[in-house]
Parts: structure tokens; sequence; C-alpha cells
């Protein structure tokens, strides 16, 4: 009978759904007491972190991470990059890679979160796994990228497309890339080496605040990015005449200034006309002469138009084109344009996008589905795996700033998410 019994308490500890509730979660206090001391590398008089990529102070938070890595168990090198991974082994050394991670250089005068909630919150996903002695099948590697904010270098040294000529670009650190790179352990001058066969991953897993106030506003815990935006940028030049400001009625100038505040309008409107949630944007405006006695005679400006759909910003912009066709008749200008730059969208895995959809269900935590509106690597190594971002909310939308935050309880609970959805990738 008492044998009967202990079968019956076994069944009952391992049935579906239980064991997961009685998995030990993400612990608050240990992700707040690592964010403050990153923060401590960098820090600006006013509040804001200043950790460039390649500076003394990103090598000194690197130095940081990797003993923390290092105490959780992880075998850690540095690549070619300059990248920081941290491998735990899995069950099975045959089988692809789970990845995931994020970075910790900062913009300047930057904040405490973008990057580091998600690096931490990885680091979390390995000291959870200990806790709970989980090993899982797949084989799992932290990677802290290099220099996210300068162009997302060590992603793209991971696809190998990372070029000469992008190593001769100056840094914010002041450095070159190349010199950077090396500065923190690299080796630019095998950086071929740091590509990454696509065959090695399973999957790409990244945590980020969300940048923006859409989760903050609606009170929603949890975002789960379908997408990367595409971005599509064209130059515009609009030709007037330039002329005396005093002399010149205004029934007959031809005002590139004039020409170029109605596009500007045109464009806004465009863009707003469509469904969705597209974003057009006229960042740049240059006027020439540019004196206060001389009517405008060329006007520079960029036109940049955002969305999960290349089509789509490219259908707008055909709007917008035969909005220019009649500001010009309007004005008597002519304009020109050039398509300048197109960075294509990074659509994030389903499957991915489900698992973490079943684990915020699994916590009771609300969550949405939408589009990230900013670049990450995630959007990189999304060209050679499947791979999903999870977003958690920024306090009024504010990044990039001494003023940006996140609450701890909003990071724990992503944590929480990432570590079940690894859990789930692991087991598919």
């Amino acid at each position: 009978m008492k044998k009967l019994i202990s079968i019956l308490l076994l069944l009952i500890i391992f049935k579906p759904g239980v064991q997961s509730q009685e998995l030990v979660l993400a612990n608050s206090d240990r992700i707040e007491s690592r964010i403050l001391a990153l923060a401590s590398f960098g820090a600006d008089a006013d509040g804001g972190i200043s950790r460039h990529a390649f500076s003394v102070a990103d090598l000194k938070a690197r130095e940081h991470m990797i003993v923390l890595m290092k105490e959780a168990g992880l075998i850690v090198r540095i690549d070619e990059a300059g990248n920081i991974i941290g491998r735990r082994e899995g069950k099975d050394h045959q089988l692809s890679v789970i990845c995931f991670g994020s970075h910790i250089d900062t913009v300047p005068s930057g904040g405490k979160f973008d990057g580091v909630a998600g690096v931490l919150v990885a680091l979390e996903t390995i000291e959870l796994l200990n806790t709970n002695k989980i090993v899982t099948n797949h084989p799992l590697e932290i990677i802290i990228f290099s220099d996210e904010e300068g162009g997302t270098v060590g992603s793209k040294a991971l696809l190998g497309i990372l070029t000469e000529k992008d190593l001769k670009l100056i840094s914010n650190s002041g450095k070159t890339i190349g010199d950077g790179i090396q500065f923190i352990g690299g080796d630019p001058n095998k950086i071929e080496e740091a590509k990454r066969n696509s065959k090695e991953f399973k999957a790409f897993l990244e945590l980020h605040i969300e940048q923006g106030a859409f989760l903050d506003n609606e009170g929603i815990k949890i975002g789960i990015v379908e997408g990367i935006v595409g971005i599509e940028t064209w130059l515009v030049d609009i030709y007037g005449k330039a002329n005396h400001a005093g002399t010149t009625p205004m029934d007959i100038r031809q005002d590139a200034l004039i020409a170029a505040s109605k596009l500007i309008i045109a464009v806004n409107e465009t863009v707003k006309s469509v469904e969705g949630r597209q974003v057009g944007t006229v960042g740049e405006i240059m006027a020439e002469p540019g004196a206060s006695n001389v009517i405008p005679g060329h006007v520079k400006i960029s036109i940049e138009l955002r969305d999960l759909s290349q089509e789509k910003t490219l259908s707008i912009f055909e709007r917008i084109k035969q909005k220019m066709a009649g500001i010009e008749k309007e004005t008597g200008t002519r304009i020109e344009y050039f398509h300048e730059h197109s960075n294509l969208p990074a659509i994030m895995n389903k499957d991915i996008q489900y698992s973490i959809e079943q684990s915020a269900k699994e916590l009771g935590l609300s969550y949405k589905f939408m589009p990230s509106g900013a670049g990450h690597d995630a959007q990189n190594m999304a060209k050679i795996t499947p791979t999903g971002m999870i977003f958690i909310p920024s306090i009024g939308g504010i990044s990039h700033s001494p003023k940006e935050r996140s609450r701890i309880e909003d990071i724990t609970n992503g944590a929480n998410v990432f570590f079940k959805t690894i859990l789930a990738i692991d087991r598919n």
C-alpha cells in the first residue's frame, strides 16, 4: 500500500503543468544589483551612462561580465570581433546551439537598461538553469555583442558582412572600429573567422526594453516582437530660384523652402492616411544660400519611412511622389529625389513568438504583438537562424537618455518569460 501511495505521489508531482509551476523563477534582487553594478562603469555626473564601445569603461564592464559568466559556470571566450561568448554544454553536443544575449555598450549619456537588461536576463537564465538543476538538450550560448550602438558591429561579424571599410570607421570612443576590436581582445586581422555557420544555431532570443511607450501606456507587461521594421531613406533636392528677399514680389517667387515645407506636410499627411503602424520622418533640412535676405533657391531634405513591409513603404513613397508633382506645379520649383538607403525588415520566427506567448500565458502576464521601430542585433541574427524578441516596458517611452527607466518587476517578468521560452525552444 505504501508503495502504491509513493507511485501516486510521484505521478502527481510530475504530471504535465505542475513541474513547470514548481520551478524557481527569476531573482529580482540579483538582477537589480547587477544592473546597478554595471551602471558604475562609465557613469556620468548627470546620472547617464557613457560607456562607448571600445572605451576603458566598456573594457572594464566587459571584464566584470566575464567574471559573472564564469561564476555561473560558463566557458567564456572572446571571438575575433570582440563578442563575448559564454557556453553551457547540453546533453547532446551534436545538437545546434540556442543562443541569446544583447549588448552593454551605450550611446553618449545613455541609460542603465538599453542592452544591459537583455544581457542580465540572459545571465539570469543560466542562473535559473543551475538553481533548478536543468541540463538542456541543446548547448547554450550567451553572446554579449560588441559595439551595437555603433552599427551592430559584433552581430554583423557573425554574419561575415563586416567589411574592411567598416573597420576603418571611427567609433564613439575615438578609435577606429578595427583598433577598438583589438583593444577589447578581438583580432581585426582575422575578422572573417568570427563568421558563424547558420547550421550551428537552432535559435536566437533577445530581451530588450521597448524604448517606446506602447507597453507602458497600455499597462501591458510583455511585448512579443513580430519583426524589426525595415527602413527606406530618400534624399530630396528642391530647386527654386534664389532672389532678393526685399525686391521680389510674393506672387512671382520660386521659393524652394516653401516647396520643401509643403512636401514635409505632405509626407506626414500621406503616412498618416494609410492604415497601419508605419512611420515617416523628415529629419534633415538644409536651405541654400542660407541668408535672411535671400529667397532660398535650393533645399535638401531627407525622407525616412519605416514599416514591417517593404512593399508598403515603397507604395507610400509612390503616393508622396504624386504630391511632389502637385507641389512643383504650385510653387514653380523642380523636385528631384534619390533612393539613398534600404534596410529590409527582419521578421521574427512564428514558432518562437508562439513560445513567448505561451510562456506569458503560463505566468499570467498580459502581452501584445508589436513591431520594433528600432534596430537590434536580432535583426542580423534573424538572417542566419530563427529569431525572437521580447520587449518589456520603458517608463514614459524614454530611452538613450539618463531618464531611461524600466521597473525591476517588469524586467523580472521578462526574465521569467525568457527562461520559459528557452526551455520551450529546447524541447521543440
